[in-house]
């Protein structure tokens, strides 16, 4: 079963992006796998794959291979593809319960997190799990490497192949982004808040893009529970374990806070972990402890659809346009004075620091550095500056909007979304998704360092605090 389209007689050849570079290099290579968990009770699988053939070829990336030219550059080459050498179908004993089928699919999805892509074929895999669990009748898994596309152009591959349950014919909608920002009055007052801003944001950015470049080349995060310091720490066995809360839930502590969405759930992680990290080690309560957020730098809009994000000049294009940024975990001290114990306070806490961080033009600096990097040293030297940032921190934080309504891939129901990044360098990853009225948490981490149990148990219990004490 082949992609059907035509090649010219030479293969259409396209340069990789620098950022597809620096994630599909020898220092460092990423992969996204996105889980989408069907309803049933019968599941028509030769139709989710027949379906998926007709999609899939819409972005030329899915039937390109990646080649090498001099200076260690890449470029995409178009080849021919044979669908069924990208369909993986697990088999598992028969007749086993629920609980038994769960296990497989944690350590199924471990397996596959630690499986390079192959090179020699286009950079993607699909995953069928044909074996119901307790969460859902059938499991089906994109498996795709990071250099193709980030997580807002995998929302936009969704968008493009997936339709509402209650009506077809509608577009799938996203919640708005609302801001809370308020003018002032009097123009001498704005003229003066002007001023006071760009000195504000001028500071803010010398001082981010110093600590950055301090953080991302010789300053390591403190060794702590959910920082082992292991050597090819990318390497060692993972373990996915997921969990979700109610987005109306969480819609009722941003308007009693002021915050917005993403510094609750953002909040309500953070504080968990470190309410973790004290009940496996004491002293590490005031570990120096950073999580890696990252944002995307594409202009603020709605997702578009994969056919108009590779148009040429695309607002919103498809590809990688990502960026760090440093937040340091709020430490529990509790000394006579402070409330970081609070949940509330510590939402706060990430509240400011990530208000601070945005309001900095450090990501751009970060970003040029790359850039001379790459003209200078090739794409290898950014590689491994990217590499050293990731390794040098503690976790990394990402965070998608999902669709309102609930999706169907082939008229099946999708029940749940979640996606986690497999290979970075550290031991802790936490990945987040809003989706038909739940935000769902995908915790990727070092298999036999974290109690993954303990762990979620922490941060459950962390998101109930809050929760009682603000609504």
């Amino acid at each position: 079963m082949e992609f059907e389209r035509e090649l010219e007689d030479e293969e259409v050849v396209a340069p990789v992006s620098p950022t597809g570079q620096y994630l599909a290099s020898s220092a460092l290579s990423l992969a996204i796998l996105a889980v989408l968990e069907l309803e049933g009770p019968v599941i028509d699988y030769s139709r989710i794959l027949s379906f998926l053939k007709d999609f899939l070829p819409i972005n030329p990336r899915f039937s390109s291979i990646m080649v090498e030219e001099n200076r260690g550059v890449k470029k995409w080459k178009r080849v021919e593809v044979n669908f069924n050498d990208h369909i993986i179908v697990p088999i598992f004993p028969q007749g086993m319960s629920l609980d038994f089928y769960d296990e497989c699919l944690n350590d199924y999805l471990s397996k596959i997190a630690m499986d390079p892509l192959p090179r020699s074929k286009p950079l993607w895999q699909i995953h069928l799990i044909k074996y119901p669990t307790n969460n859902a009748h059938g499991n089906v898994i994109l498996k795709l490497h990071h250099a193709l596309g980030d997580g807002y152009s995998l929302i936009g591959l969704l968008l493009s192949c997936l339709q509402r349950v209650d009506n077809p014919s509608l577009p799938l909608t996203f919640p708005s982004r609302q801001s809370n920002s308020r003018s002032s009055s009097g123009g001498g007052g704005r003229r003066f808040d002007h001023v006071t801003k760009v000195f504000s944001r001028f500071f803010n950015t010398m001082l981010d893009f110093g600590w950055s470049f301090v953080k991302s080349s010789i300053m390591e995060d403190d060794i702590s529970p959910i920082r082992s310091g292991n050597i090819g720490v990318e390497f060692r066995p993972t373990t996915i374990t997921t969990m979700s809360f109610s987005l109306d839930h969480i819609k009722q502590i941003k308007a009693k806070l002021g915050v917005t969405i993403n510094d609750v759930i953002t909040g309500v992680v953070l504080f968990g972990i470190r309410k973790y990290m004290e009940g496996e080690s004491y002293e590490s309560r005031k570990a120096n402890s950073t999580a890696l957020v990252l944002i995307n730098t594409r202009s603020l809009g709605g997702y578009k659809s994969v056919s108009e994000m590779i148009k040429p000049n695309a607002k919103m294009p498809w590809g990688n346009h990502f960026a760090f940024l440093h937040v340091p975990i709020p430490k529990l001290l509790n000394g006579p004075h402070d409330n970081s114990s609070n949940p509330i306070d510590f939402v706060f806490n990430v509240h400011k620091m990530v208000k601070k961080k945005r309001n900095s033009a450090a990501v751009h600096l970060t970003g040029r550095l790359l850039e001379t990097l790459r003209k200078f040293r090739g794409p290898e030297a950014s590689a491994k500056y990217i590499y050293s940032t990731i390794k040098n921190s503690s976790m990394g934080i990402t965070n998608l909007i999902g669709p309102v309504e609930q999706m169907a891939m082939a008229n099946h129901p999708v029940r749940g979304l979640y996606f986690c990044v497999t290979g970075p360098p550290h031991s802790l990853a936490a990945s987040m998704i809003s989706y038909m009225g739940k935000m769902w948490i995908c915790l990727g981490m070092e298999k036999g360092f974290i109690d993954s149990y303990k762990l979620k148990a922490c941060i459950q219990n962390s998101f109930d605090i809050l929760f009682k004490s603000t609504v």
